[in-house]
Order: C-alpha cells, then structure tokens, then sequence
C-alpha cells in the first residue's frame, strides 16, 4: 500500500572537498533533496597528516578545521541565497580521516538512502582508485558519480 511522504530516500549525503567536482555534486545532492524532501548530510572529511612530526600533524589540523568551516559558511550563505521558496533541510558533518571511510561511517550512522560524490579530479585515481569508484563498489547504497 502506497504511503505518501514516505516514497524515496529520506537522507541523501554528498561527500565535499572544496573541489569544483564536489561543489557540483553538493549542488546536484541539494536539487535531488529538495525534489525529494530529504535531509541532506553535507560531508567533509579532514585530511590527517600522516608524515612529519607533531607540528606537521597539527598545520595540517588547523588547516583542516579551517576547511571545514569555509566550506560549511559557504554552503550556508548557498543556501541563504535560494531564500526561503526553495527550503532544503542540510546539516553539515565533518571529522578528519581518510575520505572513503569517513563518508561510509557518516552513511551509515544516518542510515543514508543515496551517496552523491564528485569525480575524482586527480590523475593517480585512475590507477589507484578513487573515493567514488570505492563507493560504487562498495554496494552498499545508490551511488550518483557527479563529473
């Protein structure tokens, strides 16, 4: 028996990094959010600095918490601009780590219903793998690769 309100995904997170392709896919998650009425969990994970001594690994967490917040500020001043004809639920999510598993832990703790990522923009992935192909590969919930 049909339900209405309860067709579709109710949590869709997209993975952010500031990248073009990642500002595209934040983009493309809000418009499907919006259509849907879900909640969007915008995602950024942190980059640990894993060579280097102490001070390295500390520059390397300030400026990962800078990230974050520019990113989060420019989401919300994003989301200001559409005013309120067009309302999207967001929250923004960050924590530091390695991509793949930070977006795959924030997916799975909100129960998400879709994960919509940017193409990876570096020319290594093509040998090594990207966060994207992983989460496709992954199987584990629909998967939208943004270019």
């Amino acid at each position: 028996m049909f339900e209405l309100g309860t067709d579709g995904p109710a949590v869709i997170v997209v993975g952010v990094d500031g990248s073009d392709s990642s500002m595209r896919a934040a983009a493309y998650a809000a418009g499907l959010a919006r259509r849907q009425g879900s909640l969007l969990a915008v995602v950024y994970i942190q980059p640990m600095g894993t060579l280097g001594g102490a001070d390295v690994g500390a520059a390397v967490a300030q400026a990962g918490r800078e990230a974050a917040a520019d990113l989060e500020l420019q989401i919300r001043e994003s989301a200001e601009r559409l005013g309120d004809q067009v309302r999207i639920r967001w929250e923004f999510h960050t924590a530091q780590g390695d991509a793949y598993g930070g977006i795959v832990e924030h997916a799975d703790r909100l129960k998400a219903d879709a994960v919509v990522i940017g193409a990876s923009e570096k020319a290594g992935h093509r040998i090594l793998g990207s966060v994207a192909v992983r989460l496709v590969k992954a199987g584990r919930w629909p998967v939208t690769v943004v270019p």
